[in-house]
């Protein structure tokens, strides 16, 4: 039930375990409903590098509503996705199938969005009491029915709600499914670097790159085994980020191939960034590409080229038990072949903020994360499979209006404060901003 008078409540002390994206979101939201918020970090100095992110209708709704600053983000508009033959022949430039993304979606620099909600989530000039931020503080165990986390200073930390924001070896999952289910190798890797956009115009061969399209590029093989540059602006246009698809050995290909009819049953997940790669690596996966496709890394380098893996993990039984809830990559990590990674951690944050309003009280929490489970996991199953299967669809998201109104007229807000009210009446939700 709702609480009958929310301003005798005390706010909920809440630990989140993580300091991504879907965790600063989470601070973000849950401080604004006056929550106390803190947010334990492993990494000593926390920065989202190397990458960019696509924040496509359905986030931004979310990110709006918690009074994110577009202009922070520094984000280029993307209206269309232009996709061109390897071989440098067919180009077919696609634009949004849906009213919702036509006029709206940002491409942006992980990092820009990382620290326009770090600045949200810790300023003491935010809504709500600001969240502290525990850099290098380590989670090593986690008690799910008594709201405890253990540090590896030995400090245990009593919350009425934790938070397993922390990805794909998120330390609190084991605590909420019951046991450790470790990532596959999939058999894909990619490539990825963000180069300086600067001098694009004087390079000739690049002049595919800036015809008058704002959005993404994809270069794909048009028969074979998937592969895929793709390729889009960020920071205001200053800088281009690069994600080159690949699968590692043809042994390994053939075996992912195969996997993929039944990719229903699985999630993908990435192991983490490993060692930089040379120029000469990445350029002789793609030797058959044709070669002005190859000069885009005649640009300077903004980031170093790093290497991903792509592994696979079974679906969870639960994303939630007793007193702790995950979200994000901890309970659906994908391949970002829909630019939905984010995006989803982001919808799960923005949606359990309105199931934890002002006034809901200790002995509420276990009911409102079984709330958010039932609202929130079909939608990031869904997700996670088709990210996946777009592998074998040769990027098929831009041409599917299905999927586009599926993913992108979704309100999560919305749907949450009508789940809220369905579920536990009240006005409660109202105190949800």
């Amino acid at each position: 039930m709702a609480a009958s008078n929310n301003s005798l409540q005390q706010p909920l002390t809440i630990s989140i375990v993580g300091a991504g994206i879907g965790g600063l979101t989470a601070a973000v939201a849950l401080r604004r409903n006056g929550h106390n918020v803190q947010i334990f970090e492993a990494a000593e100095i926390k920065t989202e590098v190397g990458a960019a992110v696509g924040v496509q209708t359905n986030s931004l709704r979310v990110l709006d509503h918690l009074g994110v600053s577009r202009e922070n983000l520094k984000g280029v508009p993307w209206q269309k996705s232009m996709i061109l033959s390897s071989d440098g022949g067919e180009v077919t430039t696609y634009p949004w199938l849906v009213p919702a993304m036509q006029a709206n979606g940002l491409l942006c620099h992980r990092s820009d969005l990382y620290e326009e909600l770090k600045r949200m989530a810790t300023d003491g000039e935010g809504e709500g009491p600001p969240a502290k931020l525990r850099l290098g503080t380590k989670v090593v165990a986690c008690h799910v029915e008594e709201g405890s986390v253990t540090l590896d200073s030995g400090e245990v930390v009593h919350a009425d709600l934790i938070l397993g924001a922390d990805g794909v070896h998120s330390v609190i999952r084991p605590q909420i499914i019951g046991s450790v289910l470790n990532a596959q190798d999939s058999g894909l890797s990619c490539f990825r670097v963000v180069l300086e956009a600067a001098n694009l115009k004087n390079i000739p061969e690049l002049e595919w790159l800036h015809a008058n399209v704002s959005g993404t590029r994809s270069i794909i093989p048009t028969e074979g085994q998937f592969r895929m540059f793709l390729i889009y602006p960020c920071r205001n246009g200053s800088l281009l980020n690069v994600v080159a698809f690949y699968p590692r050995s043809e042994e390994e290909a053939g075996k992912y191939s195969k996997a993929l009819l039944t990719f229903a049953q699985i999630i993908v997940l990435s192991a983490g960034w490993t060692p930089t790669a040379t120029p000469e690596e990445f350029l002789t996966k793609f030797r058959d590409f044709d070669p002005k496709f190859l000069h885009i890394l005649d640009l300077p380098r903004h980031s170093p080229i790093l290497k991903w893996k792509l592994r696979v993990l079974p679906h969870l039984p639960n994303w939630v038990l007793g007193r702790a809830a995950l979200l994000g990559d901890a309970a659906h990590g994908t391949l970002p072949l829909l630019g939905q990674g984010a995006g989803m951690a982001v919808e799960d944050a923005g949606s359990l903020a309105c199931l934890l309003p002002a006034g809901t009280r200790r002995e509420d929490v276990p009911a409102r994360l079984e709330a958010y489970q039932d609202l929130r996991r079909q939608r990031g199953e869904f997700v996670r499979d088709e990210s996946v299967a777009q592998a074998s669809k040769g990027f098929g998201y831009v041409r599917s209006r299905e999927i586009q109104r599926y993913l992108l007229e979704y309100d999560a807000i919305k749907a949450a404060k009508e789940f809220y009210r369905e579920r536990f009446g009240g006005d409660g939700v109202s105190q949800a901003k």
